[in-house]
């Protein structure tokens, strides 16, 4: 896919901007298109790692409440929007950054690809642990919530809403290296800040898992703030062997700045 040149009058960059957004909704809506036939077994992939905390119908599969025949409709909906966004990830952060890639400097756009390749490749690795590791202790911290309490009638839409939320969540929580890496390759903040400032970083994930887990499950927040601790160490590592000489550069500059100051 072609890029633009790097200095293009305001009218033409809105005009990429709005070239790009259409093959990303395109992209999407074929995806969508294809992947709706398909999401009775899509459904069932997505509800497999909660199985065991529902009922089996008489044909093998799950058997859970449909209240009406719209609620059946949105849900194939989601369904087939959220294995399109999947599929189509590559797509959507390719066109993204052909989009800002204009913008950088003949240096920087050395790392267009392995930023591509990385940013799908974390994107996949976030849902698949996500299903992996993440869905069955968060159902199983919810279910028993219902101890003494009553009988869950589990609701079709309700669970794939939440698990669909789970998979996206955690899909652009494990884009953090990448964040990382490029606070650090811009000069946004200097390594040293970043490796200094850990607590108040630790501080800002556990928040933020917080607020991207759907549930208020402990178990969840805290799985999720455990991989990103990883992911943050090993970013701040692979920085560190990859970007040996920018960092050397930038702490040399931090002390002269301490210097002046003093």
């Amino acid at each position: 896919m072609p890029i633009g040149p790097a200095r293009m009058p305001l009218l033409e960059h809105l005009g990429e901007l709005r070239m790009r957004l259409v093959r990303i909704v395109a992209c999407l809506f074929i995806g969508v298109v294809v992947f709706y036939m398909a999401t009775p077994t899509i459904g069932q992939f997505l509800l497999d790692p909660v199985q065991e905390f529902l009922k089996e119908g008489p044909n093998g599969t799950v058997d859970m409440v449909i209240l009406d025949p719209f609620e059946a409709f949105s849900v194939r909906f989601k369904i087939s929007i959220w294995a399109a966004l999947v599929a189509c990830s590559p797509v959507v952060l390719w066109q993204l950054l052909a989009f800002f890639l204009p913008a950088l400097k003949p240096k920087e756009r050395k790392w267009f690809m392995p930023t591509f390749v990385v940013g799908v490749l974390l994107f996949i690795f976030g849902v698949v642990f996500c299903y992996l590791i993440i869905l069955n202790p968060a159902f199983q911290w919810l279910t028993d919530q219902a101890t003494g309490l009553g009988t869950i009638q589990p609701r079709l839409s309700t669970y794939i809403d939440i698990i669909i939320k789970f998979e996206i969540g955690f899909g652009i929580a494990f884009e953090l290296p990448l964040v990382v890496f490029y606070l650090v390759i811009f000069d946004v903040i200097p390594y040293k800040k970043l490796r200094n400032m850990w607590r108040e970083i630790y501080v800002g994930l556990l928040i933020f898992s917080a607020m991207v887990t759907p549930d208020a499950s402990p178990i969840t927040m805290a799985l999720m703030f455990a991989a990103l601790i990883g992911l943050y160490e090993v970013s701040l590592l692979i920085s560190r062997v990859v970007l040996a000489k920018r960092i050397k550069q930038q702490n040399e500059e931090l002390a002269l700045e301490e210097s002046d100051g003093a």
